[in-house]
């Protein structure tokens, strides 16, 4: 049904460049036709199709997006010089765009990433310890592991001593096999690696995968399988974020058959093999776009400062692990924009993380619910709108299906906000608090005519805490306009939270039928956070 002639589409290709781009890689302008929307962006089409049924007027939509990308790839050098901890990165654009354009100036990009990964990886094999090391490979049954340090597996290693760690690291664990297991082969079982595995078993490769937070699965042949002590080794390389070999432990075993197996969960010997801060060249390649300034070199600079009414964007996901440097970088992104288009603070709205994960049990810390605080704290930005998206979701999908709502709240947004209407098109923000004996009473914004439960008589998903920052579970209440929590045990509550949580059970709304966003009312340290 997506035949709109008044609404044109213009659809980015993905493409990354070292450098500022001033032609854009595109098919063109192209009619709103049901054959022509199967491949643009849902959202954007949802957005689009409410503003022409309400407006009235010819609908343009410019849809450069690439899935799975970290917010830096869309900014520019000049935007994350400003902000600390990126003066290296972008060093490190310029060295490569010194030495490496230099010696391959005639190739284009894509080539020149070739070569870039390709230096990479020798100077990774040059010197990585573990490869390299006189006493022998860290693969061998034989090394002598005294100078190892020791580490709880299944877990991240940032969880376990190694908090800032991108690079290699060398898991070593001995385990006895029964003499009724020899002469046959076996599986071994690991939880999910972070990013890419190496694994060993008495020494020999059983196989690689280069897959990020994906169990293996490997046969050991019944030839290298000996009665008594055997030795496991797993070169475990992460680029970002968390790395290791993490998960479920009941994933990582041994087993014969399904009713014999060997659990490896517990102590392994550990050492670093390579620390990839260490490294010359910056970490790009040519089939990841994670890597700062590489996506607005090509997909946002040819477009400025092209005639826009506004911009809506949805994106976060990839930032989770460092959800509290998010509050300076969204911003930074936003004003960076805003500056470079010279079209003034024109409409930026976007899209609240929605509800994904594994629901928890008991009141806890998620990197998700930290970077949905700064979106929210984004909103001081002037002219900027979010559409909370926290009911619609997907426990196990993070591309959850439900966009045609997604696209109506950014244009109900965008309405109030780029047209005037005199619309709700937010659902309640947090705005105070008050401690009235042993309960807190909590004030909202956007309340439209009142503030209501869905499917419950009484508000789902706030937590209380007192002094000693542990978080209960809370009752609650509305009052008019505004929440009152509690609960029986605490008598003297100071923090109240709602929906803080990946994935939360949560109900409060408003008459307009629009989710209140998450929120703390704490300043407590978070997980993400200095």
């Amino acid at each position: 049904q997506a035949d709109y002639p008044r609404i044109r589409l213009f659809q980015v290709e993905k493409t990354k460049s070292l450098l500022p781009l001033k032609t854009i890689s595109a098919s063109g302008w192209k009619v709103c036709t049901p054959e022509n929307i199967a491949d643009f962006s849902a959202t954007a089409y949802f957005f689009g199709r409410k503003l022409y049924r309400e407006l009235d007027v010819p609908i343009g939509l410019i849809h450069s997006s690439w899935g799975g990308t970290i917010i830096e790839a869309w900014m520019s050098a000049q935007s994350l010089q400003k902000i600390p901890g990126f003066e290296t990165k972008i060093e490190r654009i310029k060295t490569l765009l010194r030495d490496i354009r230099e010696e391959y100036k005639d190739l284009p990009d894509e080539e020149i990433f070739n070569k870039i990964l390709s230096k990479r990886n020798n100077e990774i094999r040059s010197k990585e310890h573990g490869l390299n090391d006189p006493a022998g490979k860290w693969s061998s049954p034989d090394i002598d592991c005294k100078d190892w340090g020791t580490m709880q597996l299944p877990s991240l290693w940032e969880e376990q001593g190694l908090p800032d760690l991108d690079g290699i690291v060398w898991f070593r664990k001995e385990v006895e096999i029964p003499s009724s297991w020899v002469g046959k082969d076996l599986t071994l079982h690991l939880s999910p690696v972070d990013d890419i595995d190496s694994t060993y078993f008495n020494g020999t490769l059983l196989g690689g995968i280069n897959k990020w937070n994906a169990p293996r699965r490997y046969t050991i042949p019944a030839n290298l399988v000996k009665e008594g002590k055997n030795i496991i080794v797993v070169r475990v390389r992460d680029d970002r974020g968390g790395g290791g070999i993490w998960g479920d432990p009941a994933l990582l075993k041994i087993d014969f058959d399904e009713k014999n197996s060997i659990s490896l969960a517990g102590q392994w010997h550990y050492k670093v093999g390579l620390d990839l801060h260490e490294l010359s060249y910056a970490a790009i390649n040519p089939d990841n776009p994670n890597y700062p300034t590489l996506l607005n070199n090509a997909m946002i600079e040819p477009l400025v400062p092209y005639a826009i009414r506004g911009v809506i964007w949805y994106q976060g996901e990839s930032n989770d692990i460092a959800a509290y440097q998010y509050r300076k970088l969204f911003p930074a992104l936003i004003k960076d924009w805003r500056l470079r288009w010279k079209q003034g603070n024109f409409p930026f709205i976007y899209v609240q993380l929605a509800n994904y994960y594994a629901r928890e049990k008991v009141p806890s810390e998620h990197a998700w619910a930290e970077l949905r605080e700064s979106q929210l704290l984004t909103l001081a930005e002037p002219n900027t709108a979010m559409a909370v998206a926290i009911d619609i979701g997907d426990a196990e999908d993070i591309h959850p299906k439900n966009k045609q709502e997604v696209g109506r709240r950014l244009a109900l947004n965008a309405l109030k906000i780029a047209y005037n209407r005199d619309i709700n098109a937010s659902g309640p923000i947090y705005k105070s608090m008050k401690i009235e004996n042993e309960k807190i009473r909590i004030l909202f914004e956007h309340v439209a005519d009142g503030l209501v439960c869905k499917n419950s008589k009484i508000p789902i998903g706030f937590s209380i805490a007192a002094n000693d920052r542990k978080f209960y579970w809370a009752k609650a209440k509305i009052d008019g306009n505004e929440v009152v929590v509690w609960h029986p045990e605490i008598k003297n509550p100071v923090a109240v939270r709602y929906a803080w949580a990946a994935n939360p059970a949560c109900n409060l709304y408003n008459s307009a039928g629009l989710p209140a966003s998450p929120f703390r009312t704490d300043d407590w340290p978070v997980t993400t956070g200095p």
